[in-house]
């Protein structure tokens, strides 16, 4: 491979790193979480498979909302505030429709 493809190959891998701030929620036991996690596809997988011991009560969840960011403080900043008491009501009012519903 060129150097300039192989040069190009990792600044667009590291340009697509992504942070994630994700809402998890079980319906029966009116459980929400909120975290944060690089990769939450597998993060969802871990918390299902009983792995995470503040959530191993509440599987099965199912993600109900997720942000992006490209900064890792960013993200951390943005997760402990909707872990707030303003955040949780921020949370609310962004998916009100969905509260609704359910």
């Amino acid at each position: 491979m060129a150097p300039d493809v192989a040069r190009y190959r990792i600044v667009s891998e590291q340009q697509m790193k992504f942070y994630y701030v994700y809402v998890l929620r079980n319906l029966t036991k009116k459980f929400i979480y909120v975290g944060y996690s690089e990769d939450v596809k597998s993060r969802l997988e871990t918390h299902n498979s009983k792995q995470v011991v503040s959530t191993k009560a509440y599987v099965p969840l199912e993600l109900i909302h997720y942000e992006a960011y490209r900064n890792m403080t960013d993200a951390k900043r943005r997760e402990k505030y909707l872990k707030s008491n303003k955040g949780k009501t921020t949370l609310m009012t962004m998916l009100k429709e969905y509260f609704q519903e359910s």
